[in-house]
């Protein structure tokens, strides 16, 4: 029996279920666009096969062993490397079986349907894991990585992607990206400006991160002026690899458009650890509408990304770090704090800034009027906690009658699970394909205008909305 239903998350009435197959039919297979996601561009530049089943899904997920790690399963038993270098399992058979024995806590999760479908769509398995099938499934998958045709680049074809942005930070020598663009390989793999770490005071290493960022562009970053010229070098060096955005993960929305001199001389305290946490949080906020005026410049994207309590667990981040699955949603402020930037800069309309939240409630009451009115303004996706099927779906009801479609930007599966690519984006055009059909049904849209937005939704919203 397959693992999946072929008619999931369409409607349940014969009709309107009908109209979404028939619009998902129409394009299950355009090709994907992929504009910010974090897979390591290392698979693509050396195009090694993967070491193994674990290595591969479970270990570098963050969705699968928070999930386990809620159940009492040790990060270390699951292979997450410690920052200590302290002792992890290893053994990729036995992360394996236990990830398997635990397979039953992923029931009625995105997570459950994106692993479902890697394991029927890309390897070819039609028996249900659990904890008696899981050396079989090991064994299967194993035997399967060995193949060509399991090498990042081959399934980056067999995916049908058609270009993947990665994302580093500032302070990256892009040497994977350099050697992508260098090899006879023709995917298109692309980078994005990550400047978290050279711009965020309570950042670890940030006066050595701002340093190594002079030493990089021959910029005196001791200097305010020498610091915004430093951005200015690094981002035109990551258009060189293809960049067209850049990505800003603050735990708020806050921005502010402060005097130069008023910046500088946070930005010289900041320098020396002198920053209060409030002086710290308004040199971010300030940073953020510098940013949009680099971008006024430069051409790139501005992603923000707030909301995200990162690193809740003091001892899982002492022990293991950054981004291991304890990053929590929280309450965000979108219209005061942004006013700042969208003064300075939000009536341009050849500024493009994307929202990202983790805030469900902000968006009709905040977002989607934002977006409905700035030119410079786009919705992102819904994102993290809400790139599931309801996710999806509350989005698309609560922005759409404010925002419209065209000031949203289609999906993006900011993933660093690589097999999960292909089985996150059909959830979104699924999702996308039983809204539209809905429409129709109900009198808000005609059958006409349905096969368009869907191709819109699925494809051109992201490729124009990120410039590529």
């Amino acid at each position: 029996m397959p693992l999946l239903q072929e008619d999931r998350l369409f409607p349940t009435d014969p009709v309107t279920r009908a109209m979404a197959r028939e619009l998902y039919d129409l394009i299950r297979d355009l090709p994907i666009i992929s504009p910010h996601g974090h897979t390591d561009p290392r698979w693509y530049a050396e195009d090694a096969a993967f070491p193994d089943p674990a290595q591969l899904i479970v270990t570098p997920d963050h969705y699968v062993f928070r999930m386990l790690a809620s159940q009492g399963v040790a990060l270390a038993e699951l292979g997450v490397p410690r920052t200590d270098g302290g002792p992890v399992q290893t053994d990729g058979r036995k992360i394996w079986r236990l990830f398997a024995q635990h397979y039953h806590l992923f029931a009625g999760t995105p997570s459950r349907l994106w692993l479902d479908h890697s394991f029927q769509h890309v390897f070819g398995i039609e028996r249900r894991l659990n904890g008696q099938s899981a050396d079989w499934y090991y064994d299967h998958i194993a035997d399967c990585l060995t193949r060509p045709e399991f090498r990042p680049r081959a399934l980056y074809e067999r995916f049908n992607i058609e270009v993947i942005a990665t994302t580093e930070a500032a302070t990256d020598d892009l040497r994977w990206h350099r050697m992508i663009c260098d090899s006879d390989w023709d995917g298109r793999v692309v980078t994005a400006y990550r400047p978290d770490g050279v711009i965020d005071p309570e950042f670890t290493g940030f006066a050595e991160n701002v340093a190594m960022l002079g030493e990089q562009t021959g910029c005196d970053t001791a200097t305010w002026a020498g610091y915004l010229d430093a951005h200015r070098g690094r981002r035109a060096f990551f258009k060189q690899f293809g960049a067209t955005s850049t990505d800003h993960g603050h735990a708020t929305a806050r921005t502010e458009d402060l005097p130069q001199t008023d910046a500088a001389a946070l930005f010289h305290k900041a320098l020396k650890g002198d920053c209060t946490p409030h002086e710290a949080d308004t040199f971010r906020a300030h940073m953020l509408t510098e940013m949009a005026r680099m971008s006024l410049d430069d051409g790139l994207v501005m992603q923000i990304h707030p909301g995200s309590r990162r690193n809740h667990s003091d001892q899982v981040m002492a022990i293991f770090g950054r981004d291991k699955g304890f990053d929590i949603p929280g309450r965000t402020d979108y219209v005061a704090a942004l006013r700042p930037l969208l003064n300075a800069v939000g009536m341009r309309s050849d500024l493009t800034v994307v929202l990202f939240t983790l805030d469900e409630t902000s968006y009709s009451r905040e977002l989607a009027p934002l977006a409905g009115v700035y030119p410079a303004l786009r919705l992102g996706p819904a994102w993290w906690f809400h790139d599931s099927a309801e996710g999806m779906r509350r989005f698309r009801e609560m922005t759409t009658e404010t925002a419209g479609f065209y000031n949203t930007v289609g999906f993006n599966d900011d993933t660093r699970a690589f097999c999960s690519i292909p089985a996150r984006h059909d959830v979104a055009r699924r999702v996308d394909c039983a809204y539209l059909a809905t429409l129709v049904a109900t009198g808000r849209l005609t059958e006409e205008e349905a096969p368009d937005l869907a191709h819109e939704l699925t494809y051109g919203l992201a490729k124009k909305a990120y410039r590529l």
